[in-house]
């Protein structure tokens, strides 16, 4: 496939899946996205110590903000990307609850003047996924662009549903396989040339990061912060 072929034909499986994805209703969503804090907790009880990068979420997808507090609860310190200009690598900003955000690109909350931290994990929403653990974004490519630029590669764990997967993306040079996908099925994880499925964590042995569900509803409104 040519490089204009391949362009057209991500254009078109990028508005298909978005159009499948904004069609789930939101107690689906939620049942979801429960089932993936579980997963992401009780297979990657490291994170609870690390610098994890997380994605605003939008357009119904995977919402990190609710796994990301029962992290911090554990000691981890949770950043959001920010678009520096186009076509460069993006940077990292701590955010919490009580950190000043502005409305990027897309509308997508950052923070404005926090400090800035190497991720040593990222939980990185995906439109689409495939089978060799490749990632179907927006097509700005600057996950790939900032992937390619650390002095250190944070372990890569793309989040999406099942919904989403895809045969092949049609990978090319530049596009960065992840370390692990994690959808509401449970965990898989890239051994190459492709992706294994892990199964999901046995029901009743979480790990020592655990904790009760914690229900959107039950968050005051404004806990996440707001874009001002």
């Amino acid at each position: 496939m040519d490089i204009q072929k391949l362009k057209l034909w991500r254009r078109e499986q990028r508005q298909r899946l978005l159009a499948d994805r904004l069609a789930v209703d939101a107690t689906r969503l939620e049942s979801w996205r429960q089932s993936i804090d579980t997963h992401i907790e009780r297979t990657f009880p490291g994170l609870g110590k690390a610098t994890v990068a997380i994605c605003w979420p939008i357009r119904n997808e995977y919402d990190a903000r609710h796994l990301a507090r029962r992290l911090r609860e554990h000691g981890a310190r949770t950043v959001l990307p920010v678009v520096v200009a186009p076509a460069t690598p993006l940077v990292f900003r701590e955010w919490h609850p009580g950190v000043k955000l502005a409305d990027g690109a897309m509308g997508i909350p950052y923070p404005v003047d926090s400090a800035e931290m190497a991720p040593d994990a990222v939980l990185l929403p995906m439109n689409g996924w495939d089978a060799g653990g490749y990632r179907l974004g927006y097509g700005g490519g600057f996950f790939d662009r900032t992937l390619a630029s650390l002095a250190k590669k944070p372990v890569t764990i793309g989040v999406s549903y099942e919904l989403a997967r895809l045969e092949t993306i049609h990978p090319q040079l530049w596009d960065i396989p992840l370390d692990y996908v994690v959808t509401e099925r449970g965990v898989y994880r890239r051994d190459p040339p492709g992706l294994v499925f892990l199964a999901a964590p046995p029901a009743g042995e979480p790990s020592a990061l655990a904790s009760p569900v914690c229900y959107a509803g039950e968050i005051a409104p404004d806990y996440f912060g707001k874009a001002s």
